[in-house]
């Protein structure tokens, strides 16, 4: 097939690159014509891991990266909109979603034959049905059903393991408005055998999506509840906890031979300093301003939510319960990034740890493998941005760690070499707590 993929962020240039790795041709468009040279040369204006090697296997052959948007409906069978949904505070915004509609149904004014348009961006229930559809109606001056078609396509990508996700997806969900856009998108992911495909409306896969991620920051909020309650107790391990509730065979099954499947997101949901990224505390939000508005107040996400604010602060209260006072502390900080194998800054616990590190007079030195350049754009020369994790540890007080970076793991042998051994918090429970003189983690 032929497809343009409009908008060129985390979700469509990894999905417009997957898709060129399996056979379709793709044309990526976007605004900014710096990203589309960056494209075109074969690099990637983001981080994410694989993405690099396969971006430069099929660009130039069935990927190329356009500002043209007319051109690339004309020139395509189907079009994935996958454009940014910022939350403002009270909803989605949905500025980009609206401008990329209006700016596709004028192309398909001029487009002789059928075409499918299709949302990939995450959207509220409803607004494939009610925003994008009739501004794609208006602009065109021609009617979904005969003239074009539209769906709704949610996407399961985790940061820094996306490419793998689309490769090897656990399930696709295809919204379509009828079953002619259907076989479309169906042709889409012909590539991707033995999946299991759910087909459905356009309102219940937009409504699939924001259910999957607020379930998932749920758990991750409910661990970390149950962490700080351990830490409360005294003489408890939230680490230890969650293994005998995981060993639970509904959540762990044991197969007959006895071998015991521990599924990966036992790890996922373990508790933490919080949660953070493009998705989590934006759909979760977003979620609640829907019920909202629907009069149907979402008591449970609330919660989840505040929960997750709060998170970042025990990193704080461990330090001053071992410290009279953070000013002139000399503090480094492993991971700033909100997840391991990205860049992606948005959300991150790192970034109220800091800034509240700073505003109390402390002296931070920070290393992460890929997001050093993110983190300057809001931290500036407030905080010192290392090159090794050898340089971030340099004559400091306490150790932070923030990020799951494969990296720390290496940390007990560095600390080794330091006299005195600087505090240990470990604000993602990575680390063995054996391995050091001074330990401190979350949940315990």
């Amino acid at each position: 097939m032929k497809i343009s993929v409009v908008g060129t962020g985390y979700v469509g240039l990894v999905s417009g690159v997957c898709l060129a790795e399996v056979g379709h041709t793709v044309t990526c468009v976007d605004v900014d014509a710096s990203k589309v040279e960056q494209i075109n040369n074969g690099v990637a204006p983001i981080y994410e891991k694989g993405l690099d090697a396969l971006l430069e296997k099929n660009v130039g052959t069935r990927l190329t990266a356009s500002t043209n948007l007319e051109q690339a409906v004309h020139d395509t069978d189907l079009s994935l909109i996958a454009v940014g949904t910022p939350f403002d505070g009270q909803q989605i915004d949905l500025t980009y979603i609206r401008e990329v509609a209006k700016d596709i149904g004028r192309a398909l004014k001029t487009k002789p034959g059928y075409h499918v348009v299709v949302v990939k961006s995450t959207v509220v229930p409803g607004t494939t049905d009610t925003v994008v559809t009739p501004l794609l109606e208006s602009a065109s001056g021609k009617k979904v059903g005969p003239d074009f078609g539209v769906g709704m396509n949610p996407e399961f990508l985790r940061e820094g393991d996306a490419v793998v996700d689309f490769m090897s997806p656990d399930r696709i969900v295809l919204g379509a408005c009828d079953d002619r856009t259907l076989a479309v998108m169906q042709q889409l992911y012909t590539p991707f055998e033995s999946v299991d495909v759910l087909s459905t409306s356009p309102k219940t896969a937009e409504m699939i999506k924001y259910t999957a991620n607020s379930l998932l920051a749920t758990m991750i909020s409910f661990s970390n509840e149950i962490g700080n309650l351990c830490q409360r107790s005294g003489n408890v391990d939230v680490t230890e906890v969650m293994q005998g509730v995981h060993l639970d065979k509904r959540l762990s099954p044991i197969l007959e031979s006895g071998r015991r499947v521990v599924p990966a997101f036992t790890t996922y949901i373990e508790a933490g300093c919080g949660f953070g990224g493009s998705c989590f505390p934006k759909d979760v939000k977003a979620l609640i301003s829907y019920g909202k508005a629907l009069g149907e107040p979402m008591h449970l996400l609330d919660s989840v939510i505040k929960i997750n604010q709060m998170q970042p602060g025990q990193i704080i209260a461990m330090l001053q319960k071992q410290f009279p006072s953070l000013n002139g502390l000399r503090i480094a900080i492993l991971g700033l990034a909100f997840k391991p194998e990205t860049d992606d800054m948005r959300e991150s616990p790192a970034i109220p740890v800091v800034r509240t590190l700073v505003e109390q007079g402390a002296t931070v030195s920070a290393f992460d493998p890929v997001a050093r350049h993110e983190a300057a754009k809001l931290f500036g020369d407030t905080i010192h941005y290392a090159d090794t994790v050898e340089e971030t540890l340099q004559s400091c007080d306490a150790v932070v760690l923030l990020t799951r970076w494969e990296i720390f793991q290496d940390l007990p042998r560095l600390i080794q070499s330091i006299k005195p051994q600087p505090l240990v918090i470990d604000g993602r429970r990575m680390l063995d707590k054996t391995a050091f003189e001074r330990y401190v983690g979350i949940g315990m």
